[in-house]
């Protein structure tokens, strides 16, 4: 009785993988008898804006001292990652020149600051930027 079984379910497979067994043709639906209701759409920009853009817009393409991620500094060629710890963890400025007092800070890394100063900014501390340690690991790895 299992060799009759056995030789069947063989016998079966052989069929459906040879192709023995019949097929039906497709037929692609006809999509003209089909009524679709047509209505407009209309496409509102919202006026919410949320804190972080509102803050990105304020600063422009400058980097700001106080709220920029320390992967931010990778685009000033020395300042990655030595530097940019370093002002992150002296971090919260009142102005672009207090950078340049930063305890620890060589001869050779106060030159490099310096030559970057108009590419800084400070604004205020923002929640949405430095609460949770975003500022070390922003989660974004490239």
């Amino acid at each position: 009785m299992k060799q009759i079984g056995l030789l069947l379910a063989i016998l079966g497979l052989c069929l459906g993988c040879v192709g023995l067994m019949p097929y039906h043709q497709a037929y692609a639906g006809n999509l003209s008898l089909t009524v679709w209701p047509s209505t407009s759409i209309l496409a509102v920009e919202s006026g919410r804006v949320n804190k972080a853009d509102r803050k990105l817009g304020e600063i422009g393409e400058k980097l700001d001292l106080n709220n920029s991620p320390l992967r931010s500094f990778r685009k000033y060629r020395g300042m990655f990652p030595t530097i940019a710890a370093m002002i992150v963890d002296n971090a919260p400025y009142e102005k672009v020149e207090d950078v340049l007092a930063i305890p620890d800070l060589t001869e050779r890394q106060k030159k490099l600051l310096q030559a970057n100063l108009e590419n800084f900014t400070v604004t205020p501390p923002a929640d949405v930027y430095i609460e949770g340690d975003y500022r070390l690991n922003t989660g974004s790895y490239d």
